[in-house]
């Protein structure tokens, strides 16, 4: 069953997150270059997860993996970031988070960063990293919060939805995960002016906005990432735009 959206929110198909793909991911990460995962704020949690689990799959990471490149298996829907991924050695499939290309209860560790938000029929998608994933396995996954936060970015980049904290909780616990622990998360500016200007050069002046990304926002927004501090659970969600869940499959 889809999760319920915000007034604000438009229900989307999984044809919709294709036509957004093409539209905005394909070519974003048709310009972009491809940031190692040590470069994250996440990588001191997941090289510890990783260490422990052999079989690693991570699910839309784009150009921005958080788990090792050696010995993870990557399934994305954009070609762009599956090419990229493939130069630097990993192993890449072509795939969505819907029908994984994957066997049951085949890993140890699931990544699912920033994802759930941008498809359809979000209980299903989680329903196979659930059926891809060993009993006991890990799942680290990342979504946004408070429907009420929403903003026209959200809209650009394609989101179906943002999730109240008891809903991501509830809609976890019925696809046979609970959380561990979490923490408050994510690279979004605050400014809403700065994310309009985004917006209009990546509509309009794609190579220019392109160039002043990779250049610019990303190195800088890679330095200013604070350590993340972990709280049992879910934890205290006032005010916080993303968590990052690590959760434990029953």
């Amino acid at each position: 069953m889809p999760s319920s959206l915000a007034p604000t929110q438009s229900p989307r198909s999984d044809a919709d997150l294709i036509r957004t793909n093409r539209g905005f991911y394909e070519s974003l990460w048709s310009d972009a270059r491809l940031v190692s995962p040590e470069r994250f704020n996440t990588w001191p949690l997941v090289r510890e997860l990783a260490a422990a689990a052999p079989r690693r799959l991570e699910v839309a990471p784009g150009l921005r993996p958080r788990l090792p490149l050696e010995g993870t298996c990557f399934v994305d829907l954009s070609h762009a970031a599956l090419r990229k991924l493939s130069e630097r050695g990993a192993e890449a499939v072509h795939g969505m988070i819907g029908t994984l290309p994957c066997a049951d209860a085949q890993f140890d560790l699931v990544c699912a960063f920033d994802i759930l938000e941008h498809v359809a029929d979000d209980e299903t998608a989680l329903s196979e990293l659930a059926r891809v994933a060993a009993p006991g396995a890990t799942l680290l996954m990342s979504v946004p919060l408070h429907p009420e936060a929403w903003t026209a970015f959200d809209d650009f980049v394609g989101h179906c939805r943002r999730y109240e904290p008891a809903q991501i909780v509830a809609l976890l616990d019925r696809c046979g995960f609970h959380i561990e622990r979490s923490a408050i998360y994510g690279m979004q500016p605050k400014s809403s002016r700065l994310l309009e200007l985004g917006q209009h050069y990546l509509t309009h002046q794609r190579e220019r906005a392109m160039w002043w990304y990779n250049r610019v926002f990303m190195p800088l927004g890679l330095r200013l990432q604070k350590p993340l501090q972990w709280r049992a659970g879910m934890g205290d969600t006032a005010g916080v735009d993303e968590v990052l869940l690590v959760c434990r499959k029953r």
